[in-house]
């Protein structure tokens, strides 16, 4: 518990401020549907992700280090029993494992944290060594990348995909990759998204989707129905919004998937602009404070990590709340820490852990390499 008041308070506000204003929007968009049920797990969901991240606040920079490949193995498992018939479903996408008790775990937000640690555990060295990283080594990081990026998108879930994709180039960058790497992967990506585009991989429900950000009225009565319910009850909501818990168009559950996808939207119609800004501005200042810790070390692990934590938690929202503005394709990425989810909120916690945890001052003098410690003058 000591580490964690001695970290970045501002950060860990800004995070749990995030999480609270989630729980009274989640309750907002389901409550006439169904009373304070998914309020209550919303906040279990919560209280897990805390325990996550004061356990992973426990470990040390070596111990993280050294867990690295478990946690990236553990991640790839996951993605691949969901394409098992343990997977499941969803509006054309089988990207959730069926847990008892009607919870479910999506294994591709946990993915992401096996990839904040394990390509910053395969490109440190290169930094430690004062030099680029080595073309094996950016294979490597290719690699390790590619493989979730495969599994996720065999779900098929193009959003996750572009999120692990946007974490790993920020991760080359701050590692100082050659930029013909950097050029390379971008290519890469867009000729998977392309392929995504020009062949079945992606099912009709999530055509559908990319149809109706292109041409709003092309499916009135589906996903084009939904975009145009969520930017009405944006517009809706003006400067200052029509109040909580009394939005026209939130409260009559007019707006599908409202407490996960959408729930930018519930702050939009009733909390204004005022209160939409403030949600940009904290999930700025999460990502902003973890940038920070990022430049604020020597260690090039810590640095790595904060850099991709900050990467995914940037990109994501971005995606989020342009997709509920209407300037992104919809793509059915939570919003970090306020969407409705478990898997999303255990995830993100569990990454806030991770970042106060590495970035945590040790004794002065004292560096990270490898699982030993050595002393410098």
């Amino acid at each position: 518990m000591h580490r964690l008041l001695r970290s970045d308070l501002v950060l860990v506000a800004a995070a749990l401020t995030a999480s609270g204003l989630g729980a009274l929007l989640v309750y907002s968009a389901t409550r006439a549907e169904a009373g304070s049920v998914y309020l209550v797990r919303h906040l279990l969901n919560l209280g897990i992700g805390l325990v996550l991240a004061l356990l992973v606040l426990r470990l040390d920079r070596a111990v993280l280090r050294a867990l690295a490949p478990f946690v990236y193995a553990v991640g790839i498992l996951g993605l691949a029993l969901v394409l098992t018939p343990l997977g499941s479903e969803i509006n054309g996408s089988r990207s959730w494992i069926q847990l008892p008790g009607g919870f479910s775990i999506q294994p591709s937000e946990l993915a992401k944290v096996g990839l904040c640690v394990a390509l910053p555990m395969l490109l440190a060295p290169a930094a430690e060594r004062r030099q680029r990283p080595r073309p094996r080594e950016v294979l490597l990081a290719g690699v390790a990348t590619a493989v979730p990026v495969l599994l996720v998108m065999a779900q098929p879930d193009l959003g996750s995909a572009l999120v692990l994709v946007a974490l790993a180039l920020g991760v080359l960058v701050v590692s100082g990759a050659a930029w013909p790497w950097l050029v390379g992967v971008l290519v890469a990506v867009v000729t998977a998204v392309t392929a995504a585009f020009t062949t079945p991989l992606l099912s009709p429900y999530q055509r559908d989707r990319l149809t109706a950000f292109l041409d709003p009225s092309a499916d009135p009565l589906g996903i084009g129905y939904q975009t145009q319910q969520v930017r009405a009850a944006i517009a809706g909501g003006g400067w200052g919004g029509q109040g909580l818990h009394a939005g026209e168009l939130t409260g009559s559950g007019a707006i599908p998937f409202q407490e996960t996808d959408f729930v930018f939207s519930v702050a939009g119609e009733e909390l204004g602009f005022v209160g939409a800004a403030f949600v940009v501005v904290l999930l700025g200042l999460v990502v902003a404070r973890v940038a920070l810790a990022g430049t604020r070390t020597d260690d090039p692990f810590v640095r790595l990590v904060c850099w991709a934590v900050a990467a995914w938690f940037a990109v994501q929202s971005v995606e989020n709340i342009g997709m509920n503005l209407g300037l992104l394709p919809v793509t059915g990425l939570p919003l970090p820490f306020l969407s409705y989810g478990g898997s999303s909120m255990f995830a993100c916690w569990a990454a806030m852990g991770l970042v106060v945890a590495v970035s945590h001052e040790g004794p002065r003098g004292v560096h990270y390499r490898s699982v030993t410690l050595w002393t410098t003058r």
